[in-house]
């Protein structure tokens, strides 16, 4: 892969696949090791035929997570998860990558439904993708993906008129 392309790579897509990371594991510093070891990756592994250079970055980030995640422990306490949401100054890194109040909302609500529902959701809404580029992404049919993105938005909806938001 050429230099160049690697760097138009990491500019327009760097932060998409971080917030995507951030999204899944919830952690500022696994987030941003794992991106660089996304697009480090990229370097030494993508071939120039490629087409959706986009969904590759995608899939290899995943796989990174996956990867990450099966080594680490399955059961995190609960106060471990709250303090990642923090930096050393006291500032919420949520409330920074994530600026606008209704995606704040729909942050908090995704977080209510099932994780598989919660990842094609976040692939579609903060990624940006397609039900066919998420549906090569998780390797199941692009019906399964149009029917789980329906009931998880149906959830959604449903969880956040429970808490009281205005869905208008």
């Amino acid at each position: 892969m050429q230099k160049h392309l690697l760097r138009q790579l990491y500019i327009k897509y760097q932060k998409e696949i971080y917030l995507y990371l951030f999204s899944l594991c919830r952690n500022r510093e696994v987030a941003e090791d794992l991106v660089q070891e996304t697009f480090l990756k990229a370097l030494l592994s993508l071939k120039d035929e490629h087409t959706n250079m986009r969904a590759w970055l995608y899939t290899v980030a995943r796989n990174l997570y996956f990867n990450y995640r099966s080594r680490e422990q399955r059961n995190v306490p609960l106060e471990e998860i709250g303090d990642t949401l923090w930096d050393a100054e006291g500032t919420n890194l949520l409330n920074q990558l994530l600026a606008d109040e209704k995606l704040r909302l729909l942050y908090r609500a995704l977080q209510h439904i099932g994780e598989q529902k919660r990842e094609i959701l976040t692939l579609q809404y903060y990624g940006g993708l397609s039900q066919k580029e998420i549906a090569v992404l998780l390797r199941i049919s692009p019906e399964n993906v149009r029917v789980l993105a329906y009931r998880g938005k149906r959830e959604l909806k449903k969880y956040m008129e429970a808490k009281g938001y205005d869905l208008s």
